[in-house]
């Protein structure tokens, strides 16, 4: 009896320090999961804040590139604005220019109708000197606001400041030159008011072309 007593206390020792051992042994793997479980958690935050400051940096890009887009067109607007508004002053009043140049050409035409060598009475000489000073004012007033006339006599053929209205046959001079000018042209500032309308220079034909063509028709003819 005494015998079965003590291997029933031996056994319940053993019992006791294996749930001890396996006690030990869970809390040395609760532990080692927690440990892992923070390392993670470590991890995850880590991976989350760096997403974060690189959602923010690129957040921070694009609205410094709207910013320098936003100031670029404000800039252009700024520009075209004041473009715009020296254009308007110094180009306002074409249409206005263009419809005076009109009575300045109708004086012109009477003047140049004028004979200047016949012997007027004196009379038509004070309406001379009276056209002749309204021609004058005219021209200072057109200057000053900006209109100049063309300078076209002699000068190479431009269609960009000459409108040819016909040709004019001159052995003396190269051919492309302008040699009368039908109406005055006109330029406001650095544009074209109204363009100048001229006769122009050309080569004439050879007598010895005219009778080769001649000796060809007569040939077809026959």
């Amino acid at each position: 009896m005494k015998k079965e007593q003590e291997k029933t206390k031996e056994e319940i020792k053993e019992n006791i320090e294996a749930d001890d051992l396996n006690k030990k042994t869970d809390d040395k793997l609760d532990d080692s999961f927690s440990e892992e479980h923070k390392e993670n958690e470590n991890d995850i935050e880590e991976d989350t804040t760096q997403d974060s400051e690189e959602i923010l940096k690129e957040e921070i890009r694009i609205l410094k590139e709207e910013k320098i887009r936003v100031l670029a067109e404000m800039e252009n607007l700024r520009k075209r604005f004041d473009r715009e508004k020296v254009d308007s002053i110094k180009y306002g009043s074409v249409n206005f220019a263009r419809d005076i140049l009109s009575p300045g050409d109708n004086l012109e035409r009477a003047l140049s109708a004028i004979n200047q060598e016949e012997n007027h009475p004196q009379s038509i000489k004070n309406l001379i000197d009276g056209l002749l000073l309204v021609k004058k004012e005219l021209s200072t007033v057109l200057e000053k606001n900006g209109i100049t006339k063309i300078n076209t006599r002699d000068q190479k053929f431009d269609p960009n400041l000459h409108q040819a209205m016909m040709e004019i046959e001159r052995n003396d001079l190269d051919e492309g030159t302008v040699v009368q000018e039908i109406q005055t042209g006109y330029m406001m500032h650095d544009r074209l008011l109204r363009p100048a309308m001229v006769g122009v220079s050309k080569k004439p034909k050879k007598d010895d072309e005219f009778d080769t063509n001649s000796v060809k028709d007569s040939d077809k003819k026959d």
